[in-house]
């Protein structure tokens, strides 16, 4: 930010600053002293010398919250190309003096990134969902509702882009987390301090893979839950929560894996006009899930069509073929059990030309319908 800049928000900001203190405008209010010594280092050419001057400015005026903020920002500015992790300490000091300053966050979110540190991504990002969600809390005394709400909304407008920024921020370094443990602490942080988020989809699918991930049936279960009260309609959601009560041994879960997945074909409508790809593919996944639920349950009968509508909507998804060859599998399977050799050496011999998990299982459940057909 220029010198100018900053004399210029300075009338701007000044009475938001005293009603949102943990929106993180700074304030130096013009003829003192600390605003002499700025002006002087704003004159200053020499990169190395303003450096220099600002680091005896945070010296001089260590007592006041609002030149330590400023004078950190700059100097952390000064070393993001030079010394990242310097920039970040530097950076650290200037929160400290003025906490929730969006500003500041989004340069140290930033920093962290280029520095590959997810877990400081995730810090500072919390920080400025939590400042930018506060704003309009708190009125304070001899303010009224009206002028209140109108500083309210200028705040949060102006803090808007650097929310987003974090928001998205936040959500690549839970993305890019491959250890569970740290990814499921990241999600838990994110979600209250950025409620409603556009990614939280996303993000309720990140959290059920990783609860998978930990084997962790019971919070499992508990997040999804949880997620679908907020979002009844979540695709994700519905076809997690589907898949892992078709594999809980718990009694009555097979009703709940048949009921979810119905749900999300429901929501899926892949017969839709407007269906596209990601819509028909989980609508195939969820018929897969629900013709397994179906076989598990000795309704084999019923299982034959849903897992080939399966197989219709997901051979369609040419880069799903893990998925495509489940379908193909679990119709195979309930071929055999029916007895219709011809039909299950049809579906297995395509499933079996798929590498992917189900491959070997493919390959030897067709190795016995051979041997059946042989019989005969």
């Amino acid at each position: 930010m220029s010198r100018d800049r900053f004399l210029v928000g300075l009338c701007v900001i000044a009475l938001p600053l005293l009603l949102y203190g943990q929106s993180g405008q700074i304030v130096i209010p013009a003829g003192t002293p600390e605003d002499q010594a700025l002006q002087a280092i704003s004159k200053e050419q020499d990169p190395q010398k303003k450096l220099s001057m600002y680091e005896d400015f945070v010296q001089k005026f260590a007592s006041n919250p609002a030149a330590q903020a400023y004078g950190n920002w700059q100097i952390a500015q000064y070393y993001q190309n030079a010394d990242r992790q310097k920039s970040l300490e530097y950076g650290d000091k200037a929160l400290a003096a003025s906490p929730g300053n969006l500003d500041i966050l989004v340069m140290q979110a930033n920093t962290a990134q280029q520095l590959n540190d997810n877990a400081k991504v995730v810090d500072y990002a919390v920080q400025g969902g939590e400042a930018y969600n506060a704003l309009g809390k708190n009125k304070p005394a001899g303010v009224s509702d009206s002028d209140f709400a109108a500083q309210t909304a200028q705040a949060k407008e102006a803090g808007l882009n650097a929310y987003q920024f974090l928001e998205a921020a936040a959500f690549n370094a839970i993305a890019g987390e491959n250890d569970a443990t740290k990814r499921m602490s990241y999600i838990e942080r994110f979600t209250p301090a950025f409620p409603n988020s556009r990614f939280q989809d996303s993000i309720a699918s990140y959290a059920m893979v990783a609860l998978s991930q930990l084997n962790d049936m019971p919070r499992l279960l508990a997040y999804g839950e949880k997620t679908l009260e907020a979002n009844p309609n979540s695709l994700p959601t519905l076809l997690l929560m589907a898949n892992a009560y078709a594999d809980d041994p718990k009694p009555g879960s097979l009703a709940k894996a048949a009921s979810y997945a119905q749900k999300a074909i429901t929501v899926a409508k892949a017969d839709a006009p407007d269906a596209d790809a990601s819509r028909k593919l989980s609508a195939g996944v969820a018929h897969s899930t629900l013709g397994y639920v179906y076989e598990k349950q000795e309704k084999t009968a019923a299982a034959i069509p849903e897992l080939k509508t399966a197989c219709t909507l997901l051979k369609a998804q040419t880069d799903q073929a893990a998925q495509y060859a489940i379908a193909l599998y679990r119709l195979g399977f309930a071929y055999a059990k029916l007895n219709r050799v011809a039909d299950a050496r049809q579906v297995l011999i395509e499933a079996v030309a798929i590498p992917g998990p189900v491959q070997q299982p493919a390959r030897d459940l067709l190795a016995k319908v051979n041997q059946a057909r042989a019989r005969r």
